[in-house]
Formats: structure tokens, C-alpha cells, sequence
């Protein structure tokens, strides 16, 4: 379910002030860390600081703000940032859910847990804290929304970034006629991670990646295994034609993405992984059905014995509603949690009506929260919204966009 926002097509909205670690890979082999570092004026993290404590204060209402503010601006004054209370950061990592314009499952924003793992910036460490997440959001399938926070970035100390844009992602092997095993959104890390030294899975379509994790400080990005007893998959069959099993299909349980930064007050935590559950089109829609991922539209048409030869038999459609129902059909005979496009427009339009009640303005992107499937049927269809910039946010840099992909950019000397 789009608990949170999708990471496909993000429009980046850039927090000021996070330092960008960078990597060069002359002649295909990475180099060197860079420490280049923007920080913002000291005006700017103030404002930030007391739009977000006079957010909370306001709505948690905890009356006047002016102490509070004024011990964050004396922390900025000193150390160049301030650290957020463990109220206010559960606070801002949950209105920053109720902030997503692209996620129509807002409903629940207030039911997200909160892992407070500041203190975690080694990468080892991330990556078994990331594992543990995964452990933690599953419950044997009663999937949990969950997001852990580690180290926020400060002046002249980045904070540990994941590079993978989810925990659990499927490697996309590219063979020597161009055409790629397995997901081809993951073709750019699957062959960094080669470089870095995973050998590699069975090379089947379905391989689980590893995390590859840059630690804070100074620290080269280095690929960690994810433990099978964290990786819950569900294999996909269908309710009728016996010979769905035969393809081979399955997808992970937990959609937890990993590379967009939580800003709260102007503070950057670049690794703070979450999750929300699992909306079936997001897997039988969009994962498996895009032409530039998996493109199993052909395959299923063929043993459906559609004509395929022409748009107009529809069969496009006819295959695309059997996939959804393998993949509802298959995460509810496993136990596994997992939503429709029906209900979660419904209780998108719910949650609108509640947001209105307390006045406050929901924004959200048309293009995102309308399902990809049986669009007209939904409720969410029929009305307009507006895109609104709140914060908190979770918002993806265009460097984490990059490492996802498995590029690195050019060390920038600015600043040494």
C-alpha cells in the first residue's frame, strides 16, 4: 500500500543544509570519499526549528513554545544544529506521513511506530538495525508501519545513508545482449554491488539484494546481506489457473523504502528507513507489469490464450485484473497483510474529511493517489486535489536518486 509516498518518479523537494558524501569511479572502480558540505545559513535552521516546535506545541498543545525555541536556538548557536526531544522526533516522522502528497493510505499516519536509533551511524550497525526493522514490520505477516531513524546529518559529519531505495529489492543482473535477469530498475546497484564484492545470487528473477550502506563520517559504502528469517516473500498463484505457480513468481512482504531523507526542523536524517504495508497494485500493476520492470503483461496473455495482436482485444486489461488477483489472492492465502485500490481510496476520502474537520489542508498529487487500475471506479478519481510542500517531509535528494541507481558523481573540492 502507498503508506508513504512512492519512490518511481519522485519529484525531489531538497532540504537545506544536508552534506552530500560523494564517490568518483575513474576507469569503473569506486575511489575516494568526498566531504563536500552545504550548510545552510544559521537563519534559515532557526526558522525551520521554530515552525516545527511551534507545529508540535500547537497541536499537541503544549502551550507556549518560546522555552523550547529558545534552547533549540542557543544549541544551534553552539554546535551549528539542535537534537530533537524523542516526542518530537515520533511527532515529526509522523506528520511528515500525514505530509506525503503521493500516499493515499494517510489514514494511519498516526499508528506509525517510531525506532530511535540516533545513536546508530556504522554501517554494520545500520545494516543489522535495518534487518531488525524488517524482523519488527513483518510479525509473521501482520505487517506494521515502522520507520527507524538513525544518525542525522550535522556540520561536518554526514550521517549514514543506505543506498538501496528499498530494504528488500530484487537484483537485476544485465546479460551480454543487454536484456536483464530479474528487476531492471535495479540493474545500476546490482552491478555496483558486483564491484563492491557480492557475488552475486543464484541468479534466478527474484534475487535479494544486499543493503548497501555508507556509514556516517568518512566511512566507503559496503554491501550486507540481508538474513533469510528477515525477508518475508509471498509466492504468487492464482485462484483459478493452476498453472500460475509455474511462473515462478513471488514479492516481498514488506515494501520499506530506504534512501529518502526525514527533515524535521531543518534537520536532515538521511537513514531512516519505513514502511507502511503493501496496496496489491502497486505489485500486479506497476513491479510486475511495467514494460521497463519485470513486463509480464505478454507472458500472462499468452497462457490466458489472449490475441495479443491488437490493443483493441483488450488484452492488456484482461491480463493486468488476473495478475491483481494472483497478488491479492496470494498475500491473503499467506497471512500477509495487504490492501486494494477500492478500500484505500475509500478511506483516503476519509481521511480527507477528518484532515478538513481540524482544519488543516491535505495536499496530494492526482497522478499518485488515483489507482493505476479501474481508475473511474474509485471515489478518489472523481475529485481534484492540490499539491501542497508541508514539513516535516520525506523527500529524496537528487544524490540519493543517483546512488540507487548505482551512479557516483565526481568528488566536489568545495570547501577543503
Amino acid at each position: 500500500m502507498r503508506n508513504f509516498p512512492r519512490i518511481d518518479g519522485h519529484r525531489e523537494l531538497v532540504p537545506q543544509g544536508c552534506p552530500q558524501p560523494r564517490w568518483e569511479e575513474p576507469g569503473g572502480r569506486l575511489d575516494r570519499f568526498g566531504g563536500a558540505r552545504r550548510d545552510p545559513p544559521a537563519y534559515e535552521l532557526l526558522r525551520a526549528a521554530a515552525e516545527f516546535l511551534t507545529l508540535r506545541h500547537t497541536e499537541e498543545r503544549l502551550g507556549d513554545p518560546a522555552r523550547r525555541i529558545a534552547a533549540a536556538h542557543a544549541e544551534i548557536a553552539d554546535t551549528g544544529t539542535y537534537r530533537h526531544s524523542t516526542e518530537e522526533l515520533v511527532f515529526g516522522a509522523r506528520v511528515a506521513w500525514r505530509n506525503a502528497n503521493r500516499c493515499i493510505g494517510r489514514l494511519y499516519w498516526r499508528s506509525l511506530r517510531v525506532r530511535d536509533l540516533r545513536e546508530v551511524r556504522d554501517g554494520e550497525d545500520v545494516a543489522e538495525a535495518s534487518a531488525e526493522h524488517l524482523r519488527e514490520a513483518t510479525r509473521d505477516g501482520r505487517i506494521r508501519a515502522l520507520i527507524s531513524v538513525f544518525a542525522p546529518d550535522e556540520p561536518g559529519r554526514p550521517g549514514p545513508r543506505i543506498w538501496n531505495e528499498q530494504l528488500v529489492r530484487y537484483a537485476g543482473y544485465t546479460r551480454p545482449d543487454g536484456a536483464v535477469t530479474g528487476d531492471p530498475r535495479n540493474a545500476g546497484l546490482t552491478a555496483l554491488a558486483l564491484r563492491l564484492g557480492w557475488p552475486g545470487g543464484p541468479g534466478t528473477p527474484f534475487d535479494v539484494l544486499p543493503l548497501v550502506v555508507q556509514g556516517g563520517g568518512d566511512e566507503k559504502p559496503a554491501c550486507h546481506d540481508l538474513p533469510d528469517d528477515a525477508v518475508l516473500q509471498v509466492e504468487l498463484t492464482h485462484p483459478e489457473h493452476t498453472w500460475w505457480r509455474a511462473l515462478g513468481l513471488r514479492w516481498h512482504a514488506v515494501p520499506a523504502l530506504a534512501n529518502m531523507c526525514l527533515e524535521i526542523g531543518g534537520v536532515c536524517y538521511p537513514a531512516a528507513p519505513f514502511n507502511g504495508w503493501y496496496m496489491g497494485t502497486e505489485i500486479g500493476a506497476r513491479n510486475l507489469a511495467d514494460t521497463d520492470r519485470y513486463d509480464l503483461l505478454p507472458r500472462i496473455a499468452e497462457h490466458l490464450g489472449l490475441d495479443t495482436r491488437s490493443d483493441r482485444t483488450l488484452w492488456k486489461d484482461r491480463a493486468l485484473v488476473e495478475l491483481n488477483r494472483a497478488v491479492l489472492h496470494s498475500f491473503d492465502r499467506a497471512g500477509v497483510t495487504v490492501t486494494d485500490h477500492h478500500t484505500e481510496s475509500r478511506r483516503f476520502i476519509d481521511h480527507l474529511g477528518r484532515e478538513e474537520r481540524k482544519g488543516r489542508r491535505v495536499g496530494a498529487d492526482w497522478s499518485w493517489i488515483v489507482p493505476p487500475i479501474s481508475a473511474s471506479a474509485t471515489p478518489v478519481f472523481h475529485r481534484t486535489f492540490e499539491t501542497l510542500e508541508h514539513r516535516p517531509a520525506y523527500v529524496h535528494h537528487p544524490e540519493a536518486l543517483a546512488r540507487a541507481r548505482g551512479e557516483v558523481t565526481a568528488v566536489s573540492t568545495a570547501g577543503r
